[in-house]
């Protein structure tokens, strides 16, 4: 999840430090490289690097330069790895058109192979290129740009917007699909960005494009057409009242509950990833044959190493370990081998207990893939194939959207070992997005009821038990309170003991599990306690339990994904509620990269 930024004005000025602000302005984003391009006298002064806004500005002078137009963006990699040659922006084959994008396009690879064999100059592995040429493509065959920006949307698949200018024209032009785009109509000027926080400074007057339109920036105007038709669209401008923390949180309170809300989006952006993704069908294979797999990681990441482990069995009938990093250097790695493979599994790329894990496999001769969501990270670098998660930053200490993805991509490899149409996960994001709406009155009424609670259990069954671990580690970190993630079954073979009246505990519940969960429900509600289900509604849970928290419907696997958004949404309100921060718990760090 990267940023860009255009600017068009009428006069040459000093755009450099609208440009160097604008990106300081969306590193919370996040990113690895920073770069930019003004359009002067009919030539393209671009300037890029790997590195942080401060330190790329400073090496490369961005603040000498000037133009009537400019593009800034911030690259968060996916395609290709952070470097100076993939930053962007990117220039066409001649150097006379440049562009940046937010977002990935999925056929990236065919795309470049494409360009080349037409004769055009590709510089880098960057998506954000192929969007240049893909506008150029059309430039070479006669259209003028506005058509030849129509066509490039039409070859360009995945989610993304892109900002491009050529150096004889006085106009920008952006179009979006997917991701984020505002436009800002100012004093002499008007600017596009893929959030508001580059704007606000400038102007509160925006223009918000749709998915399948584009933006024509002149200095005094823009204009809105859509794709399709090329005929113009209505879109007025609107007055824009929110402070520049609000705006950068996306209208949110806290950053962990703006990246909860982004966990439909980033889940469909992964789904395109894979499809696209060269190394899915290599990793399959891998898997497939293999004589023990071993799925590692750490806290959230070990979580969802779990639930893939149950995906796995439950689809594909292929057994995979589960293991803590750490322990899979005492228990598993002196009896590893060539035949066996090993998914290791990282938000960061960075923490140290799993590197030391995939030094240990690999020591023993053990093929070895990543799950990382930081492209150019250790774990990316040092595995034989490591799929990207695609979320972006994630400001917020407790994870969240990095949970949902990684269990999103081992259900689609599941899915792939299984033999099954992955095409079926297409609908997944939208119950995600269903489930946030449904669940946020019952949570929030939870919240309220659990404030002043410093002891609780989570419990789950089957694909569900990994959410109940998941739950109760998220409601430790938010809210300070002990919560105990276990198996359901576990609960009677000693911690029934701790049940006293009222005592809370939380039921995780799958499809398939109702008649377990009314004998569990009804075990500890004779002994007083309080029992609360999250769940697809069913009358038997309602009847048994006290409060349930209905998601849903869908098969064991997809519910038990869902399941974990109101354990998500019910730590962060509860943590609200007692006074603590939930982007930053005390004594966490985001990247553990000491032993």
């Amino acid at each position: 999840m990267c940023g860009v930024f255009g600017y068009v004005t009428d006069h040459d000025e000093a755009l450099g430090p609208i440009l160097v602000d604008a990106a300081r302005r969306l590193t919370y984003r996040g990113y690895d490289s920073v770069g930019a391009a003004t359009f002067r006298d009919g030539s393209i002064d671009l300037r890029k690097d790997e590195g942080k806004v401060e330190v790329v500005a400073e090496r490369q002078n961005l603040a000498e330069m000037r133009g009537s137009r400019g593009i800034a963006q911030l690259r968060w990699a996916t395609f290709g790895a952070p470097s100076q040659v993939n930053a962007q922006p990117h220039l066409d084959s001649d150097g006379r058109m440049a562009g940046a994008h937010n977002g990935n396009v999925v056929n990236n690879a065919e795309l470049r192979a494409e360009f080349a064999a037409e004769g055009m100059t590709v510089r880098s592995e960057n998506d954000g290129e192929s969007c240049v040429h893909a506008v150029e493509r059309y430039l070479r065959r006669g259209e003028p740009p506005l058509d030849a920006i129509r066509h490039a949307y039409g070859d360009l698949e995945g989610d993304y917007s892109f900002v491009i200018g050529l150096a004889d024209d006085e106009r920008l032009f952006a179009f979006k699909k997917g991701s984020g785009m505002v436009v800002g109509i100012g004093d002499g000027f008007t600017c596009v960005s893929s959030d508001l926080p580059s704007i606000l400074p400038l102007t509160r007057r925006v223009v918000r494009p749709r998915d399948g339109e584009i933006v024509t920036l002149w200095a005094d105007r823009v204009e809105v057409r859509s794709v399709e038709t090329g005929e113009p669209v209505d879109r007025p401008a609107e007055l824009v009242t929110e402070s520049m923390d609000v705006a950068q949180k996306g209208g949110f309170a806290h950053f962990m509950a703006k990246e909860i809300h982004e966990q439909p989006q980033v889940a469909r952006e992964l789904l395109h990833l894979l499809d696209a993704s060269e190394d899915v069908d290599p990793i399959v294979e891998r898997l497939r044959d293999a004589r023990n797999v071993y799925l590692v990681g750490c806290g959230t990441s070990y979580h969802a190493a779990l639930l893939g482990s149950v995906y796995f069995a439950q689809l594909a009938g292929r057994v995979a370990v589960p293991v803590l990093a750490p322990q899979f250097i005492a228990q598993y790695a002196p009896a590893v081998g060539p035949d066996d493979v090993g998914v290791f599994v990282s938000q960061s790329g960075e923490t140290k207990d799993v590197l030391n894990a995939l030094g240990a496999a690999q020591g023993r001769g053990m093929t070895c893939f990543g799950l990382a969501n930081v492209v150019g990270s250790a774990l990316t670098r040092d595995t034989a194939a490591c799929l990207p998660l695609g979320c972006g930053f994630e400001i917020s200490v407790p994870a969240t959207k990095t949970f949902t993805n990684e269990a999103v991509a081992f259900l689609y490899l599941a899915y792939r070992l299984a033999g099954l149409d992955t095409a079926r996960l297409a609908g997944v994001p939208d119950l995600m997005e269903t489930t946030i709406a449904a669940v946020d009155e019952p949570v929030r009424a939870l919240a309220s009821e659990l404030r002043d609670r410093d002891d609780l259990y989570c419990l789950g069954y089957g694909a569900t038990y990994p959410i109940a671990l998941e739950g109760a580690l998220k409601l430790k970190e938010v809210t300070y309170a002990h919560c105990e993630g276990m198996l359901s079954t576990e609960f009677k073979h000693g911690p029934l003991s701790a049940v006293t009246p009222g005592f809370p505990i939380i039921f995780v519940a799958g499809p398939t599990d109702t008649g377990l969960i009314v004998s569990g429900l009804n075990e500890v509600r004779v002994r007083g306690a309080r029992t609360i289900t999250i769940a697809p509604d069913d009358a038997r849970l309602r009847a048994n339990g006290d409060v349930l928290v209905p998601i849903p419907a869908s098969d064991p696997q997809v519910s038990a994904l869902l399941a974990v958004i109101p354990l998500q949404l019910l730590a962060y309100h509860t943590g609200v509620l007692r006074g603590f921060d939930p982007d930053f718990p005390r004594n966490l760090s985001k990247t553990l990269t000491v032993d």
